[in-house]
């Protein structure tokens, strides 16, 4: 679904990525995992077209990104922080998307009613709860069916039962043939999501692959642990 080549990206002096190769395969669940700074949030304003490389190609879906926005079609975001109008509704916002998505299909809202957003959708965002405003967010990703799902921190603000709710809905569109990429530092509730993982650090792509094999070559028996002894073994590096 994705591919990346010798993806390079400065500011000014500063090099943020550095010859990034990495896939994310199609109809599988990618965790993007990494220390701060690692590069994971430029990583993906590469990809969603925020930001251009310095140098490389990246393609999604076979299309090479040229500067074009017709690929985004394409890709449901749901960002950490969703910085929504405060006198828009969800559902006016749904409305946005839709004439920004030429022949998008009926927007699909089963995730809303599994959240019991009810009237909530429809009220302004500034009068609603971080956490209702993090269900509205996720509702707007998932609702035009995309092939590529950009999740960063989705779980962020969301009560246990919310939390659930979505994860069981991503793991839903895995099984119907979507890709997902997915950021979180919440390592324990990737356990159950994540098919491969492409660690980040230092701006470089340090481990990519299966999950399992990750667990199998630490010789650790979670992700969470698998990651960690990853960033031990940065840190040792660093300090030799």
């Amino acid at each position: 679904m994705i591919a990346m080549r010798s993806i390079v990206k400065r500011f000014g002096r500063q090099a943020v990525l550095r010859d990034i190769d990495a896939d994310v395969r199609s109809a599988r669940v990618t965790a993007l995992v990494g220390p701060n700074g690692a590069g994971k949030t430029t990583l993906l304003k590469l990809l969603l077209g925020l930001a251009r490389p310095d140098g490389g190609t990246i393609a999604v879906a076979g299309r090479v990104l040229d500067g074009s926005p017709d690929y985004r079609v394409a890709i449901g975001y749901m960002p950490q922080i969703a910085r929504f109008p405060a006198h828009v509704s969800g559902r006016e916002l749904l409305t946005t998307l839709a004439s920004l998505r030429p022949g998008a299909r009926t927007p699909d809202l089963t995730l809303s009613e599994a959240f019991e957003l009810g009237g909530a959708f429809d009220r302004p965002l500034g009068t609603l709860s971080g956490g209702t405003r993090q269900k509205v967010n996720a509702v707007l990703a998932f609702a035009f069916k995309p092939q590529l799902l950009i999740l960063d921190e989705p779980t962020a603000g969301l009560d246990p039962l919310a939390s659930r709710v979505l994860k069981d809905r991503i793991l839903a569109e895995r099984a119907t043939g979507g890709t997902i990429l997915i950021t979180s530092h919440v390592l324990p509730e990737l356990e159950e999501l994540a098919d491969d993982v492409l660690f980040l650090a230092d701006g470089s792509v340090k481990w990519q692959g299966p999950a399992r094999e990750l667990k199998m070559s630490t010789g650790q028996g979670t992700l969470e642990r698998a990651v960690a002894q990853l960033l031990a073994g940065r840190a040792m590096l660093a300090v030799a």
